[in-house]
């Protein structure tokens, strides 16, 4: 009992004698700390209170025993490392919860964001993830750089809850989302173009899973940690998507396309375009490509350029409607013929053994493909299973699904029909044909969407120098998604 009643007069000493101002750094932080935790709605969270009070008020855990330090070295040292410590909690819970910054690494979204658009993706919008590996370096995505290893820890690790946000994910939303085929990454390639799933198609398993010189250690990344991409939503749903001639159509009605989409054309020029005309029209010069005539495939394609015997150059290029235009209008555009989207079976349209006769600019056959939506049941034939076996598997967690030669097999037991756990969406970019999107992976699932991009914070143009025009300063704050 004197034990008790000693703890108690000193408890009360140390909340008489703490300052006002701290009272009031106090009263702000818990009222937020409150607030967080009834939006994460898990009341056990509210236990944390008494180690704030106790950061502010009372003082019982030695957090800053430095201060007392003799030390002048210990002192300064730690104050440091206390600030910091500090400014990666703070930017820890903005990254997660409200926001954080994004780089766009391609051209698939030109016009509307450009390569090297450093945007600012709004998390609030949809509603932030809950950290799936909430033990992670804030500042880098995956992997810590110099010393090259993974910045997050596996474990511990949490299943897939999102937290109210201000809306759903709407048509022609541009969004932010993790990389569905990322799961699995040979490291050498995870940067790139090429995925796991794609690289094993090209060179078969055995390689790269063997072959560490050329692919790298092949890993998996849990769903927060996989590769960001930024898209438009083209497709919502349970709609059912299908592409003609390049136009979009939901359950069989055209879309109307977005005001800066560009496809690839084969274009006859009156003279040759150098990296300023091609800075002046927006045009990333790797996306640029000069038609040699020797080539007899390009000859049979020169034939069918309206003005092509009178060309200086003739490219393949991607150009907007509105690109098109002042081209013409000024002389330097004699002719184009729109690209029709065939790669010649060197590309993997989604999914695998349906799509072997679609292009990219005719994607979906006559029906579509319907994209799942959360509760939706679909029979298990074997064009769905084809269309869906990845989402089962890989995305809702029945990794041992199988086709066994006549029917599905899921966890044992054949499966006649399937109920989709999450809702999916249909992404592509708006340079429709320099885009690596769902034509080529499928679905994205709802946990991975990561938020909607607001603003272009700064912008980099790699082609020029930085002090000739290699900031783009008419894009400092821009609206990142002008169409919504």
């Amino acid at each position: 009992m004197a034990d008790f009643n000693s703890f108690k007069a000193d408890l009360l000493t140390r909340i008489r004698n703490t300052r006002t101002t701290r009272w009031v750094r106090f009263g702000i932080v818990a009222l937020i700390f409150i607030l967080w935790v009834v939006w994460m709605g898990s009341p056990w969270w509210a236990l944390l209170l008494f180690l704030l009070f106790d950061i502010y008020i009372t003082g019982y855990i030695p957090f800053t025993w430095w201060k007392k330090s003799k030390s002048r070295t210990v002192r300064t040292v730690m104050s440091w490392v206390d600030a910091i410590v500090y400014a990666l909690i703070l930017v820890y819970f903005i990254f997660n919860f409200v926001g954080q910054n994004y780089q766009i690494p391609s051209s698939s979204l030109e016009k509307t964001l450009l390569t090297g658009d450093y945007l600012w993706v709004n998390k609030l919008t949809y509603g932030p993830r809950v950290p799936m590996t909430p033990v992670h370096f804030p500042l880098v995505h995956n992997t810590l750089p110099i010393i090259n290893t993974k910045s997050y820890l596996d474990w511990p690790s949490a299943g897939y809850k999102r937290l109210k946000g201000l809306r759903d994910v709407e048509l022609n939303d541009i969004a932010v989302f993790n990389f569905p085929a990322g799961d699995t990454v040979a490291l050498n390639f995870e940067n790139s173009s090429e995925y796991y799933d794609l690289l094993v198609k090209r060179y078969g398993w055995k390689r790269v899973n063997t072959d560490r010189a050329t692919f790298g250690e092949v890993i998996y990344r849990p769903v927060d940690r996989r590769v960001n991409f930024v898209k438009r939503v083209v497709g919502l749903p349970g709609q059912r998507i299908a592409i003609h001639d390049d136009v979009i159509y939901l359950d069989g009605k055209a879309q109307a396309q977005p005001e800066n989409v560009q496809f690839m054309y084969f274009a006859a020029f009156s003279a040759p375009l150098d990296p300023e005309q091609c800075h002046e029209l927006g045009i990333a010069l790797e996306d640029v490509q000069i038609m040699n005539p020797d080539n007899v495939e390009t000859a049979e394609i020169l034939k069918a350029i309206p003005g092509s015997e009178r060309a200086s150059s003739v490219y393949t290029l991607p150009m907007t409607a509105s690109m098109i235009e002042t081209l013409s209008a000024d002389g330097r555009l004699l002719g184009y013929v729109k690209w029709n989207g065939d790669t010649n079976g060197q590309s993997f349209l989604f999914p695998d053994e349906l799509a072997d006769n679609w292009t990219i600019a005719d994607y979906g056959g006559e029906n579509g493909i319907l994209i799942p939506r959360k509760g939706m049941t679909v029979p298990l034939t074997y064009d769905n299973w084809l269309t869906y076996q990845r989402v089962i598997r890989n995305y809702e967690g029945h990794s041992d699904a199988r086709w066994d030669g006549t029917q599905v097999v899921i966890e044992g037991k054949p499966a006649k029909d399937y109920t989709f756990q999450m809702d999916y969406y249909f992404m592509m970019g708006d340079n429709r044909h320099l885009s690596q999107d769902s034509r080529f992976w499928g679905f994205v699932p709802e946990d991975h969407i990561v938020g909607t991009p607001m603003m272009v914070l700064i912008s980099f143009d790699k082609d020029r120098s930085i002090f000739n025009g290699g900031i783009r300063w008419n894009r400092i704050l821009k609206d990142a998604n002008p169409e919504k």
